[in-house]
């Protein structure tokens, strides 16, 4: 006998039932439609979840509209031809970053944990991979963390009558410093500093102080205080979960990818914490475009400002900004808003919302590392929370002390070129590979199917399949053939820090055939059992939907 249900919301995984039943949830008064559900629960229906759907939208979009929007997305398109960009951006977006990002968040929602102990449904000799996204987040943390301390910097420096890089009378100035707005006719040379540079090089970075990465400098304290301030907010908002030519193409698609965050665990975690029916699909779909129209939005304002510096200055767009890194964020539009009326009131604005932005994905990123590891080791983490986020926070901290240094502008570009990068590609690569073709196809699409009650266009199976990972594998090789040359201002980094690096990104990279290797040398039994169990997936529980019309 079925129990009859009006809504999602009654049935069992929303009310924590513990023993099998039979519903039927009525699709319209007139039964013109039902679904009969069996289910049996465990103990996985227990999990949190989010107290109002808009918390997990807002969360999702938090992550995936970044600072990188800001800064990222404007130089590459305009590197890359400008509005010609936009054709290789969208279709990487229709056919490779929405699929993946839909994936990660139907896995998310339906296996409901984290990103390590996901792979024992899916297929566990690729657990190795949750433990190269923790290790790779952990990269992440150690310098996105400083980008937003440098911001919190500005934002005290902007309660001001007259903000301090519109000039060139400041202490930090030096004879180069040329103020070309208060100025007709000023002519710009190669060794011409625009004060909104010299603040950020000068007093913010204090960077002259460095010669490179062989003698970074000591630790800037002001900066240490503004990124103590910042984990301190991470903490407080973590520590009780979630209920408080061919390049062109090349880089089409990998600012699609790294601006929708497939690949880093985020999306596991967040939709973790989802109600089973959550309609994963359209969050997707909303999402990518929120994101995309961040990012053209940001181009717009972004182009305007340089075309009016460049047009000042009597130079080419392309020299206005010597960095096309983050300092894009801290010379460019500081500068813009310096010779706004109302300067102050902008700049504050202006760097408030720098900083919300970053938040919002450091505690994602944070949280996928959370969640992880709280569901791989439930046994020793599950009540000590609070300690735990402690712990990582510290970690999190000691690790970017690097980043404050007089230097510390040529750790980050090293981590964010090589933390992150090919690392965290290929680890999408392979999980969009585990999950279409081990995992299987079919049986994705089958649980995507009990969530939502239909099952995924041809479209989304041919993305899974084959399409996603061949625009992953296409930016794996591109990178690693045609490296981009290392080079902040005028610092060229030196061949052994490009060693490094690739030591760096190999270091996470490496726990998945570390992680096959333990698994094929410790697991008992012939090799054909072996396949059976460890390229098999368990599942933790049964729901079988059909459909009656």
């Amino acid at each position: 006998v079925c129990a009859v249900v009006s809504s999602p919301k009654a049935l069992p995984w929303t009310q924590g039932a513990k023993t099998p039943r039979d519903f039927v949830y009525l699709k319209s008064s007139k039964w013109s439609r039902f679904t009969c559900i069996s289910f049996t629960p465990t103990c996985t229906n227990s999990r949190d979840k989010w107290s109002k759907k808009m918390d997990f939208l807002l969360s999702v979009i938090g992550f995936a509209v970044d600072l990188g929007n800001v800064w990222r997305f404007p130089y590459i398109c305009y590197q890359n031809g400008g509005g010609a960009f936009l054709i290789p951006y969208i279709v990487m977006a229709i056919f490779g970053g929405v699929p993946l990002f839909y994936m990660e968040l139907a896995l998310g929602q339906f296996h409901r944990t984290g990103a390590i102990s996901i792979w024992k449904h899916i297929c566990p000799i690729f657990k190795g991979i949750g433990y190269a996204i923790c290790v790779i987040a952990l990269y992440v943390s150690f310098y996105y963390n400083t980008i937003i301390a440098w911001a919190l910097f500005y934002f005290y420096s902007s309660f001001a009558s007259v903000l301090p890089w519109t000039n060139c009378d400041n202490a930090w100035n030096t004879e180069n410093c040329t103020n070309y707005f208060l100025k007709d006719n000023v002519t710009w040379n190669n060794y011409s500093r625009s004060p909104a540079e010299e603040f950020y090089t000068r007093n913010v970075l204090e960077i002259h102080k460095s010669d490179g990465l062989r003698n970074v400098g000591g630790v800037r304290w002001q900066l240490m205080l503004c990124l103590f301030l910042i984990f301190t907010i991470v903490y407080f908002s973590l520590w009780k979960g979630v209920k408080t030519s061919g390049k062109v193409w090349v880089d089409a698609a990998a600012q699609i990818f790294f601006s929708l965050g497939p690949g880093f665990g985020v999306l596991l975690a967040l939709s973790s914490y989802n109600p089973f029916t959550n309609n994963c699909y359209r969050d997707a779909i909303v999402t990518s475009l929120v994101n995309c129209l961040t990012s053209f939005m940001s181009g717009f304002v972004i182009f305007t400002v340089l075309g009016y510096m460049a047009e000042k200055r009597n130079v080419n767009v392309e020299d206005v900004a010597r960095d096309k890194g983050p300092s894009l964020l801290f010379i460019t539009y500081p500068e813009a808003i310096a010779n706004m009326t109302g300067s102050t009131f902008f700049a504050i604005i202006f760097f408030v919302m720098m900083i919300t932005l970053g938040l919002d994905s450091t505690f994602g990123g944070l949280e996928a590392i959370i969640t992880a590891v709280m569901d791989e080791y439930p046994g020793y983490l599950a009540n000590r929370r609070e300690l735990f986020v402690l712990g990582l926070v510290v970690v999190c901290f000691l690790g970017s002390l690097s980043t404050l240094t007089n230097g510390g502008a040529y750790v980050v570009k090293l981590l964010e070129e090589f933390g992150v990068g090919s690392s965290i590609i290929a680890v999408g690569f392979l999980e969009a590979i585990a999950v279409s073709w081990f995992y299987g196809i079919t049986r994705f699409s089958n649980d995507i199917k009990s969530m939502l009650g239909y099952s995924p266009g041809l479209f989304w199976k041919v993305c899974w399949v084959a399409i996603s990972p061949a625009f992953l594998a296409y930016i794996i090789v591109s990178s690693l053939l045609k490296p981009p040359p290392l080079q902040l201002f005028d610092y060229k980094y030196p061949d052994w820090s490009i060693t490094v690096g690739y030591v760096i990104g190999a270091s996470s990279f490496m726990w998945i055939p570390i992680y096959m290797v333990y698994k094929l040398v410790w697991t008992p039994g012939s090799l054909k059992q072996y396949n059976k169990h460890k390229l098999s997936a368990r599942g933790d529980f049964n729901v079988k939907r059909k459909h009656f019309i």
